[in-house]
């Protein structure tokens, strides 16, 4: 344990995730005092490694700005590892980024959240938008967002690496008078060169869809609860407390989704792999079922319905037959 920034004694733990199924890879414990990229290269390393085992041909490493690893960049390269990774916006990059021309920017699209199949309903009003105007405080607005790139090579580095930013048209208001009109950056390193930069930028923000791991391991399984009060024990409780979650994603994987309904079974197989761990013990686990011995056979009594029963009965129809490794 250790006292954090915030000066609350703590842990701090690194979550080396699978972005495909969501499985923590490797959970490992630290004090609260530790930095987040702390030891993450070497499991990032082991990840790989093991990812390679199981078959993967292509490996993305993505992580924030605490985890842009500038050492080990060539070395990945090497290895032919995508990476993209955050990158502090520190002074000299944002002069790299004002002396670009004014060519080299292109606007930069919103991504959207999802595909609308009917058509788009119209916006609601913004509550906190008309109260920050009415209280007269001040607030910033995004005007646009343009991308543009150049090469970069960290002090750490032989070679150079395609450097991605992103600069935001803000627009600083009090109330309804705009105050003046200001720019923030946002940088990204990478070594695909093949990408689009709007493509890479969509990439680095997908991670933050692995939050939604993180937030699972300590309020579903409650993993990152650490019950006990020592470092090590913590680290094995959060283990294998994350196994749980673990199983849901293998249980989600195993279903089977070809045949006839293939296109049905795809969104089910998809959904229960990205839901939310106290959902799938109400659905799959606390199921009421009574145990009848008659005969020579074991007869189960499921004594409730719910909508992911016929998945549940897939998901049993798998298990009993002998898997192949």
């Amino acid at each position: 344990m250790g006292m954090s920034y915030d000066g609350r004694w703590s842990y701090h733990p690194l979550i080396v995730s699978l972005a495909n199924t969501k499985e923590p890879l490797y959970v490992v414990n630290r004090g609260g005092h530790r930095p987040s990229h702390e030891g993450a290269a070497p499991y990032l390393n082991r990840a790989a490694d093991l990812c390679r085992e199981a078959g993967f041909r292509k490996i993305t490493f993505r992580g924030d700005t605490d985890f842009s690893q500038t050492a080990h960049l060539d070395r990945w390269h090497g290895q032919e590892i995508r990476f993209i990774f955050g990158f502090n916006a520190v002074a000299s990059l944002i002069e790299r980024a004002n002396e670009l021309p004014k060519t080299a920017w292109k606007p930069l699209p919103h991504e959207a959240k999802c595909e609308v199949k009917t058509h788009e309903r119209s916006r609601g009003e913004n509550v906190k938008a008309r109260i920050v105007e009415e209280k007269g405080y001040q607030n910033l607005r995004l005007l646009g967002k343009e991308v543009a790139e150049f090469d970069y090579a960290p002090t750490a580095c032989r070679r150079s690496y395609r450097m991605i930013v992103v600069r935001k048209h803000l627009s600083v208001e009090r109330g309804q008078t705009r105050l003046f009109e200001d720019y923030r950056y946002f940088f990204y390193i990478t070594n695909d060169r093949r990408s689009l930069a709007e493509q890479i930028v969509g990439l680095a923000h997908g991670r933050c869809d692995q939050e939604n791991v993180i937030e699972q391991l300590k309020n579903g399984v409650h993993a990152l609860r650490m019950p006990v009060g020592d470092l090590v024990s913590n680290g094995a409780y959060m283990v294998m407390a994350s196994l749980a979650w673990t199983l849901k994603a293998w249980f989600a994987l195993l279903l089977p989704d070809k045949g006839r309904w293939k296109d049905k079974h795809r969104r089910e197989k998809q959904s229960v792999l990205s839901m939310e761990f106290k959902k799938f013990v109400n659905v799959f686990v606390r199921m009421p079922a009574q145990l009848v011995r008659t005969g020579r056979r074991l007869v189960f009594k499921l004594l409730s319905w719910n909508p992911w029963q016929e998945v549940f009965l897939r998901g049993v129809d798998v298990l009993r037959k002998p898997l192949r490794c």
